[in-house]
């Protein structure tokens, strides 16, 4: 019963803090947690691991598919992991609490599911070497030691997937050296990314199997207080471009919004983007309930000539989670072309 108290209580407590911290929490005060330091270096295997002295870490990974069908396809993989306090035990006595989203897509539906539970008594969990992040039969895990192959499986009542990932290239430090900063007065994550996974298996959707393939892409933080007090919520976008580039950029929204992105060679060569080169226009809204979300948009990246138009394989990709945010795959049109994922969080 404790184990049940403590999630049911992590479920009931996040949404309030989302309230008046921005989304999710995030933008609350973290006391007796670490925060991220510039120059920090980020070491492989260990941080593909958990960072319990952090208040908050997430493992994600969104796939573009494509099915023998001649369907385009999405599929999303996240755990997330929160301490209720600093300092947690062990076992029993463990403070975190862990949650999972996986979510299907194709142009006319879109699931999504999510589970939950506590940590320290084998029902979720994450190891660094080899990597395995897992929550009940939901796995996330490398195949060898070097990450170099991987597995990624979730089922739910209206959706499966089982998938092998093929790692094409380096892991991509984001930001500054895998520091990334959110906002002006100094927010701030460690960030790192895997862009160029290759991917092949099989997806059922209500009930339609087929064979896919297609590209993924792996995102790692953690941080305590990843928004400023008056920070809403983010736009984030991974784009593979069809040149064998990959571009991550992302908006964080308050009263002055904050831009960044990093454009990836296919050689794994980061260049980090800059405010000034950076330029996210929303071209059309999806009514979605009472909201009105941007779900497509004018991208450009002046330094890189990038003057591409990002669409929805499907608008209404609504995750009605605890903490609801917009989730689907988009597809890029314009100076360059490719396919990606779009995230939209505090509407």
């Amino acid at each position: 019963m404790k184990g049940k108290a403590l999630t049911l209580l992590a479920l009931l407590l996040l949404p309030s803090l989302a309230q008046g911290q921005g989304y999710a929490g995030m933008g609350a005060p973290a006391p007796g947690f670490d925060t991220p330091k510039r120059g920090t270096p980020i070491v492989f295997p260990k941080d593909h691991g958990p960072h319990p002295t952090f208040r908050t870490e997430w493992w994600y990974l969104t796939a573009n598919l494509h099915g023998i069908d001649g369907a385009a396809y999405g599929v999303q993989w996240t755990l997330f992991r929160h301490a209720l306090e600093a300092g947690s035990g062990t076992g029993w006595d463990d403070r975190n609490v862990f949650m999972a989203h996986a979510a299907a897509t194709s142009a006319t539906t879109h699931v999504f599911a999510e589970t939950s539970a506590r940590a320290g008594v084998g029902q979720a969990g994450v190891e660094a070497a080899p990597f395995k992040a897992f929550i009940d039969d939901w796995v996330f895990e490398s195949l060898d030691e070097a990450f170099t192959q991987a597995r990624l499986v979730a089922s739910a009542p209206r959706f499966s997937y089982a998938l092998t990932l093929t790692r094409n290239g380096p892991f991509v430090l984001q930001g500054d050296a895998g520091f990334s900063e959110k906002s002006q007065e100094g927010q701030a994550s460690h960030y790192y990314s895997q862009p160029f996974f290759t991917v092949g298996g099989r997806l059922t959707l209500d009930g339609h199997e087929t064979t896919v393939t297609g590209r993924a892409w792996m995102d790692r933080e953690w941080s305590s207080q990843s928004l400023a007090p008056d920070q809403k919520g983010w736009d984030w976008f991974s784009l593979h471009l069809a040149s064998g580039d990959e571009v991550m950029l992302f908006r964080f929204r308050g009263r002055r919004d904050y831009l960044s992105g990093n454009w990836i060679s296919r050689s794994g060569e980061t260049n980090l983007l800059t405010a000034e080169d950076i330029s996210l226009e929303p071209l059309a809204r999806t009514a979605i309930g009472e909201k009105k979300l941007p779900t497509r948009w004018r991208v450009r990246v002046k330094s890189r000539g990038l003057d591409v138009e990002v669409a929805p394989l499907n608008e209404k990709s609504w995750m009605g989670a605890a903490f609801s945010y917009w989730e689907g795959p988009i597809v890029v049109s314009g100076s360059h072309s490719g396919e990606g994922y779009l995230e939209l969080t505090g509407y």
